[in-house]
């Protein structure tokens, strides 16, 4: 009976309750339509820079590009008598170019420009439905796959959109469907608010800690019980139990550049690799893919606990990573730089956090500053002037910072896990794999 209700085409089984259509296997309650059956689209328009204002006016309308999306750091009003094209903050927009190409968006309101395409659902689709349905990664490697085939910029293949299959259920299972992932939606910008909420916290904590702006209670009294003082230095005011030192002078050795290999896929008994592209910007090691190094110098490469290592040089200069057991037997690259603190006097963990603040990366800026690609030099990371305090007032402050990272590492975890699961639950309700059950499922 089971072979009698399973159908086999194209080598694909058939579940019973299921068809095989051109949009895959789907329920056969649903329908194929086309993405130029359940929707219009309708292309963006601007007038000429002269009309352009970088500040809101009476009369006035914001235009909406791309990148508006992303920041509000260039906001654009143009005379609302000249927009021919607006959106809603509920409108679909769908990125025209790249890169990325075919981002779909939506969450400003406005007119837009020739760069963004609105996408209208027709009575056929609830536009959540559609929202969600432009947002499926097979439908993005379409897109993103035909526009690099073509010469100049890349481009939306209008054409291949508007005839790309769509698995239709009724309305109100679109409905369910759309719920379900709106509902993973907020969970997802709730998350990110937290740590965007959390990291300004951290980042305040650091200003204040790590300048001894604000001194920890068991540190910021002297024996007699009244509060220590400020003193200046090259730092600026620093308590007056505190010292400033160039790195150079509270590390075991002199920086050291890592190994010139090429990398290598990961295989036994090869060691992982780590690259300036392997540090995540607050100091993880977050490889896309782990590779390997495969040299007889390897062994002189790894890094011990307690090692930092540092970008050199280009667009990441200046990102630090301190390495951690957990992470295995790592080998540095020949683009970073390898510190070891004396731990008598610097505690690795104080000084990978002073590497997060705003006055280190001020140094950087100034000291990287050359012609072509900008760079630091072992030299002169070791001229880098870092505040000291006490080794006791370093370790509980780096215990305090810590603490602080491990939450937002949870947070950031559980982030990507939510929106892995999201893309999973997409792919499932989107095709009919997984059905929700319904009041009114006919």
């Amino acid at each position: 009976m089971m072979l009698e209700q399973n159908k086999k085409q194209d080598n694909q089984v058939v579940p019973s309750g299921y068809k095989l259509t051109e949009a895959g296997i789907i329920p056969d309650t649903w329908e194929v339509k086309t993405i130029n059956d359940v929707a219009t689209f309708s292309g963006g328009a601007q007038p000429s820079k002269e009309f352009f204002s970088s500040k809101p006016k009476k009369g006035y309308i914001r235009l909406i590009q791309i990148r508006d999306y992303k920041t509000s750091e260039y906001e654009t009003y143009i005379p609302e008598i000249l927009a021919k094209k607006k959106c809603t903050e509920n409108d679909i927009m769908i990125g025209r170019y790249g890169p990325p190409i075919f981002q779909i968006l939506r969450g400003i309101q406005g007119a837009y420009n020739v760069a963004l395409i609105k996408a209208v659902p027709t009575t056929m689709i609830e536009k959540e439905y559609l929202y969600y349905f432009l947002k499926t990664n097979k439908l993005f490697v379409l897109m993103d796959g035909l526009s690099q085939r073509s010469s100049g910029q890349t481009g939306i293949e209008l054409p291949a959109l508007k005839s790309y299959p769509v698995p239709l259920p009724t309305k109100l299972e679109q409905t369910a469907i759309a719920n379900v992932l709106s509902d993973t939606d907020t969970l997802i910008i709730k998350l990110e608010k937290l740590i965007v909420k959390k990291q300004a916290i951290k980042t305040a904590t650091m200003q204040q800690l790590l300048t001894g702006h604000t001194r920890l209670p068991l540190f910021a009294k002297r024996p007699d019980g009244t509060l220590k003082s400020y003193k200046f230095s090259e730092l600026g005011r620093i308590p007056e139990d505190w010292e400033v030192h160039p790195l150079g002078y509270l590390l075991n050795d002199s920086p050291r550049y890592g190994i010139n290999a090429p990398a290598v896929k990961l295989g036994r008994n090869i060691p992982v690799y780590i690259r300036i592209t392997d540090i995540s910007d607050n100091g993880y090691f977050r490889p896309t893919e782990k590779v390997g190094v495969n040299s007889p110098l390897s062994d002189s490469y790894i890094l011990q606990e307690g090692d930092i290592v540092l970008a050199r040089t280009g667009a990441s200069v200046g990102k630090s990573y301190l390495y951690k057991p957990e992470d295995g037997t790592l080998v540095y690259a020949g683009f970073l730089i390898k510190i070891t603190p004396d731990q008598r006097s610097l505690n690795s963990k104080f000084l990978f956090q002073f590497l997060q603040t705003q006055q280190y990366w001020n140094w950087i800026a100034t000291n990287s500053m050359r012609s072509g690609q900008p760079g630091v030099n072992g030299n002169e990371f070791a001229s880098l002037p870092i505040p000291v305090p006490p080794k006791k007032e370093q370790t509980a402050i780096a215990s305090i910072l810590s603490d602080m990272d491990a939450e937002l590492e949870a947070l950031e975890q559980k982030l990507s896990k939510i929106r892995d699961i999201k893309q999973g639950m997409m792919q499932q309700l989107l095709t009919g794999r997984i059905r929700l059950p319904l009041d009114h499922q006919p």
